[in-house]
């Protein structure tokens, strides 16, 4: 069968495996209809689907497995369906016995009496697991007692997959359905981009990592969690129907070279730039102590094992149809950036990355495509590249970056210089917005490359401004609160207010991870001290460009600073009325404006008189 003759129906295509499912038979040529519950999951799918090059969108059927027959609608959009996938059901810990099993086993009763009524099916594709496959029909139905110890063994989750295997077989085999089985084992983001939306299992252990929560490694030496990219899942996927040697088989879909979990955790730890951790605590133990101890869910246990998986069919069919496997090192730290970048679902929008800037690790927000943006905003103290986030989307072609030691960049000051340099030089950036101590190294780049930075943009310059009070001199008591200071009382020390403690999330986060809050009270420690403030007056004289400041009216320039602005030939000033020393927080559309009328990117601001 051809790939314009086929017409594939995807259940679950929202989720991971769904959406890259159904990406990857558009790319072979497959026709596709989607099974979603609502008009609004869908058009989330389109926009995911056509930012990533699918050409025609899928149909978009409505489901409903509490139905006598799961698709609503006219038959006649699905009586020329060739293939059915499920990949519907519940990936979550914690639901009773009664939830996982309606997820799970009834989705797939109600998915597989639906394809036994469709006049030209040539497959229908389940999606179960590598630690739940290969489970004996023979067994189904279970009985109760059979269902309540598995479930009390397993927790409800497995449990219920077990059950869904089992079932899937001995119903597709009762109504003669020409079937086949994946069992994907962990499946983390793409191959390339590591994109993902999954954060349970592995994805919560790195997290851990990330914030040196992980004290140590569950199992030992041989505990194996293999892992499997969701684009290669889903082109294996696409090979099953117009295969015929693939009928009534199931096939373990995972990457045996995955390192063994320590292994995997240390090369995660070294790319994260954090220290791995040494101990290990057997399963054993872990399902003794109490979970408000080791934090693990009980029902994730299961997964700790050295166990092995028969993997040799599933690679003897992706080298017959050309199919490679992605580098699995590659793939893993791929996904643990995008993990990283997108702190773990907790920022789900926005353009982030992690890049490689003179050797160091750091961290983007913003206009991140390939053509780059010559603005870049390097913010200040104690903040990161995410309170700015606002101000980059609104002037456009901007991006923000952590500098080296802060937010979630690696390195530290002592790469600033290069750093900076890489900056300018490597990747395009050719007008610097520096905020606070983030104007220092926007300053310093700019007098050392004067040809290159044809513009500088000072938010709040510090050394243009009166300097902190005593308490920010002492860097081992400004480190202590910054590692310790919720986002309500950081945002009433910032802005006078606790209402902007959602937009400093982030940035309380970064402050808890090793070093950052070391770096930052040194930083601000110095930044009240005399003699940076003079290197930079000195190196902001030298630099020929237009140079623009802008301050909040609530902290306002000196006299001596208003003074040498006034000296600067090609030098503007502008006041945000209401705003203190992080205007990014209280009025981002102001500073956004200010920005962009100085770049001719937007509106032209108008120069508010003020006390600076």
């Amino acid at each position: 069968m051809s790939a314009a003759e086929r017409h594939a129906l995807v259940f679950g295509a929202t989720g991971l495996v769904g959406r890259h499912l159904v990406l990857a038979l558009g790319a072979a040529g497959v026709r596709v209809s989607t099974a979603g519950r609502s008009r609004g999951s869908y058009e989330r799918l389109a926009r995911w689907l056509e930012e990533r090059g699918h050409g025609r969108p899928p149909a978009d059927l409505r489901v409903d497995f509490e139905a006598g027959s799961p698709l609503l609608g006219d038959p006649e959009q699905w009586q020329d369906v060739t293939e059915v996938y499920n990949c519907a059901g519940a990936y979550r810990f914690g639901m009773t016995a009664e939830e996982a099993h309606r997820a799970n086993v009834g989705t797939v009763l109600a998915v597989v009496a639906f394809a036994a009524k469709l006049p030209r099916l040539r497959r229908l594709v389940h999606v179960s697991g590598y630690r739940v496959g290969g489970q004996d029909p023979a067994l189904v139905p279970w009985s109760a007692e059979r269902r309540r110890e598995a479930y009390a063994a397993l927790g409800a989750y497995e449990a219920s997959k077990v059950e869904a295997d089992a079932v899937f077989t001995a119903e597709s085999e009762r109504l003669g359905l020409p079937w086949s089985v994946v069992n994907p084992s962990s499946v983390i983001g793409d191959s390339v981009t590591g994109e993902s939306d999954q954060y349970l299992g592995l994805a919560a252990t790195l997290k851990d990592l990330w914030r040196g929560r992980l004290r140590a490694v569950p199992g030992d030496g041989t505990t194996f969690v293999p892992v499997v990219t969701a684009d290669h899942l889903a082109r294996f996927m696409t090979l099953l129907p117009p295969d015929d040697a693939t009928r009534g088989a199931a096939y373990w879909v995972l990457d045996d070279a995955t390192p063994a979990l320590p292994g995997l955790l240390a090369l995660v730890a070294d790319h994260y730039g954090v220290r791995p951790p040494r101990a290990r605590i057997p399963v054993a133990l872990l399902r003794r102590l109490p979970r408000r101890l080791t934090g693990a869910d009980p029902e994730t246990l299961t997964f700790l094992s050295g166990d092995r998986y028969p993997t040799a069919p599933a690679r003897e069919l992706a080298a017959r149809h050309g199919l490679s496997t992605p580098d699995v090192t590659r793939s893993i730290l791929a996904w643990a950036d995008h993990l990283a970048a997108y702190r773990f679902g907790d920022a789900a929008e926005g353009r982030r990355r992690f890049t490689t800037v003179a050797g160091v690790r750091t961290f983007e927000v913003g206009e991140l495509g390939e053509h780059g943006a010559s603005t870049v905003v390097l913010p200040g103290l104690p903040v990161s590249a995410d309170t700015w986030a606002p101000v980059a989307a609104a002037l456009g072609h901007a991006r923000v970056a952590d500098l080296p030691g802060l937010g979630m960049s690696g390195g530290g000051p002592a790469v600033w210089a290069d750093w900076t340099g890489a900056l300018v030089t490597g990747t395009g950036a050719r007008h610097l917005v520096g905020h606070s101590v983030g104007a220092a190294a926007a300053v310093t780049a700019a007098a050392a490359r004067p040809g290159l930075v044809e513009r500088l943009t000072l938010v709040s310059p510090f050394f243009l401004q009166a300097p902190a009070g005593g308490a920010a001199r002492w860097a081992p008591l400004t480190r202590r609160y910054l590692r310790l200071v919720s986002p309500q009382a950081l945002s009433r020390r910032l802005t006078g207010d606790a209402g902007h403690a959602e937009a400093l999330r982030g940035s309380v986060a970064d402050l808890r991870r090793a070093g950052v809050a070391g770096t930052a009270a040194r930083l601000l420690a110095a930044a009240a001290g005399r003699r940076w403030r003079e290197e930079l007056v000195v190196a902001l004289r030298r630099y020929e460009g237009p140079v623009h400041v802008v301050v909040g009216a609530d902290d306002p320039l000196t006299t001596e600073g208003r003074a040498l602005l006034d000296a600067l030939p090609r030098a503007t000033v502008t006041v945000v009325p209401g705003a203190g020393h992080h205007p990014q927080l209280t009025h981002p559309g102001e500073v956004a404006q200010a920005i962009g009328a100085a770049t001719g990117a937007a509106r032209p601001a108008r120069r508010v008189p003020g006390r600076g």
